[in-house]
């Protein structure tokens, strides 16, 4: 209940559009009538080039700025007499000239002069433009007015003097004070732009209640798709207000909590083992609850696509870390409450179902961290073939496909990636073995398995040729063959403290044993499991490793001692517990092949003629002797698995002692 509360928490509220729609498309659903009033919406290009259009009709604002027509004037006037002097002039001609000049360039002020501006100049060298004056707009264009160059072209043409010396003396003075006085006015222009395009309509026409939006059969052309959107919008925005937000959140509890209660039945009936075990229940849970809270945030943070989540983590978490039909499972379940609150909901759950299914299929066999590169491949071109198949199916020409709708896909692979770290995570949190770390530690460099090696040379020997006959077993039979050759590597570490009581490290025809009670030699071989078990938890080896130590003797006797014993001293009482491994027995594929494994290949070496019948006998005895004894009754391996792996061994021990194979024999 907590993680359908947290899933459906951050949820939209609000009820949802109940039609799915698309351009090109039949509109299966019977008659639409409008059941209010709404305005039709223009699509996002009509209203940016409505936006343009008006814009294009916006003219550059100037001013008269009166400050600088005083100072120019003003200037002149303080200048003029000085320069007159300056230029040893007659003094009684000066007020003449001087107001004559002035009053010319007082009349150019009038008129204005402007600035020109370059980038108003698009059209030519002269442009509208709107001239404000005491709050007077009037438009005008630049060459009814005078720039600085026409002005003193003007200023030249209309004063005359006398004689060449004082023509040049007041043209020069006037050249200096001619400054622009019409100036370009940029923050109110960008004022009145932005008013604009504010007030641009973003809808043309409406459609009244009552009437037929679209009809059953019909095909949805771009008009009948703009009404459908602009009616879905109106639809979204009563309901924000009208739709009663609490029978909202219920609806979502009860389809939330309906798919996970099918979630649980399915772990139930299926995979008993993890919904009894709180830690991985809680992984999924975990993984579940983050996917759909990442499309919630997607969704409230309104981002361009939500192609852009990487819905395909899921699967490939739940695969790496359990199996392929839970990931595939998951995966479904997770995309279908997606597919609630998404547009184009059937779209969106063809993409996402098709690509984790390929995701789920091209790591089927993990051995190698590049398999993470593959799958990546591999999903995007599911999501590539998806798209241009429903591209084409709606478009209809490869010329109208949009290419730049893809890009989220690459992002999503890309970000898919991120199960890698997620994966080494939850293995370390929630105490999880996945194929990656299994791979890892089947690393014969690993420290635990290069002491093996020097200590015990002979086990180490041993379990390499186990591991070789368990896995090629457990791969024709059906099961995680990375899982045993790890644990086939591992079973017999604990050997490694007293290596020289086990025959396979004993160089010398004297035995250790030899000097010891028959109880005692039996407590020191039964040792090696329990301190195999205290080997692999102090160098925080996973469980699920642990578990082939503990099963790989079951709970039989060491007979060769128990025998022994018996035959010694037949006077005394025998406790058989001294005797017996602590068990428990194997429980799984894995583990009852890597018990059979292990006994064949040590009979094997006890073999002073490995021939073909010796090898096939020893085989089928020691097989059927763990069936007699019980030791595999609580692992799923059926007669015809028995049968199979029986062959499997004889060929390979064959192989191993050379030995020509004789098929009709071992059969």
């Amino acid at each position: 209940m907590f993680t359908v509360f947290v899933i459906t928490l951050f949820l939209p509220k609000q009820p949802r559009f109940r039609y799915e729609f698309e351009k090109g498309k039949v509109w299966m659903n019977k008659d639409l009538i409008s059941p209010f009033p709404f305005a039709i919406l223009k699509t996002n290009p009509q209203v940016s080039t409505d936006k343009k259009d008006a814009l294009r009709d916006i003219l550059p604002v100037y001013q008269v700025d009166k400050e600088v027509t005083n100072d120019a004037l003003e200037g002149y006037l303080n200048e003029f007499d000085i320069k007159w002097r300056s230029g040893q002039l007659d003094e009684k001609d000066k007020i003449l000239f001087k107001n004559i000049s002035f009053k010319i360039l007082e009349g150019i002020y009038q008129k204005g002069i402007i600035g020109l501006n370059v980038k108003h100049q698009t059209s030519g060298k002269n442009y509208d433009f709107s001239f404000l004056d005491n709050n007077i707009s009037k438009q005008k264009n630049t060459q009814d007015i005078f720039t600085a160059e026409t002005a003193l072209k003007y200023f030249k043409a209309n004063f005359k003097a006398p004689n060449q010396v004082m023509q040049d003396l007041v043209d020069n003075l006037a050249e200096d004070h001619i400054t622009p006085n019409i100036v370009f006015n940029e923050r109110l222009t960008e004022v009145i732009r932005e008013n604009t395009v504010s007030n641009v309509s973003t809808t043309r026409g409406m459609v009244q209640k009552g009437e037929l939006i679209v009809a059953k059969n019909d095909v949805i052309d771009d008009e009948i798709y703009q009404k459908l959107e602009s009616y879905k919008a109106t639809y979204d925005a009563q309901t924000k207000t009208i739709g009663s937000r609490t029978l909202v959140y219920l609806g979502q509890v009860v389809l939330v909590a309906f798919i996970l209660s099918i979630l649980m039945s399915f772990l139930y009936l299926f995979r008993r083992d993890i919904f009894s075990d709180n830690r991985q229940l809680s992984l999924i849970l975990i993984v579940t609850t983050g996917m759909l809270l990442a499309l919630t945030w997607a969704l409230k943070m309104n981002i361009a696509s939500l192609y852009y989540i990487p819905f395909c983590v899921v699967p490939i978490i739940i695969r790496i870390l359990f199996d392929t039909r839970l990931a595939l499972y998951l995966h479904m379940l997770v995309i279908l409450i997606a597919g609630f609150f998404v547009a184009n909901s059937f779209e969106f759950v063809f993409y996402q179902v098709t690509a984790g299914m390929v995701a789920i299929f091209s790591i089927k066999n993990f051995v190698k961290r590049e398999r993470f590169l593959v799958s990546a491949l591999f999903i995007l071109s599911a999501y590539f073939v998806s798209f241009v198949g429903i591209a084409l199916l709606r478009e209809g020409s490869f010329r109208e496909i949009q290419w730049i709708n893809f890009v989220p896909f690459i992002f999503s692979v890309l970000l898919s990636l991120l199960a890698y770290p997620l994966i080494y995570i939850f293995e370390r949190v929630f105490g999880i073995t996945s194929d990656v770390a299994l791979i890892e530690l089947t690393n014969t460099n690993n420290k635990l398995l290069r002491e093996l090696a020097f200590k015990a040379p002979g086990t180490f020997q041993h379990s390499l040729q186990v591991a070789n006959l368990a896995e090629a077993a457990i791969f024709k039979i059906g099961g995680n063959s990375v899982l045993v050759r790890a644990g086939a590597l591992y079973h017999d570490i604990g050997k490694v403290d007293n290596p020289q009581y086990f025959i396979e490290n004993q160089n010398t025809a004297v035995s250790p044993h030899d000097k010891l009670p028959y109880e005692q030699s039996a407590q020191i071989i039964i040792q090696h499991v329990h301190k195999g078990i205290e080997i692999l938890r102090k160098n925080q080896i996973p469980e699920a490793i642990i578990d082939f130590i503990r099963t790989h003797h079951g709970n039989t006797r060491v007979d060769y001692f128990y025998q022994s014993f018996l035959k010694n001293s037949p006077e005394k009482f025998v406790d058989e517990n001294i005797f017996r491994y602590p068990g428990p027995i194997p429980f799984s594929k894995e583990t009852g092949v890597l018990m059979l494994a292990d006994s064949v290949e040590a009979a094997s070496r006890s073999l002073k003629n490995p021939d073909a019948q010796n090898i096939n006998d020893i085989v089928e005895r020691i097989i059927n002797y763990k069936l007699e004894q019980n030791q595999l009754d609580n692992c799923d391996l059926t007669l015809k698995d028995i049968e199979t792996i029986k062959l499997i061994f004889k060929t390979m021990l064959m192989s191993i002692y050379h030995v020509r194979i004789d098929y009709q024999q071992i059969l």
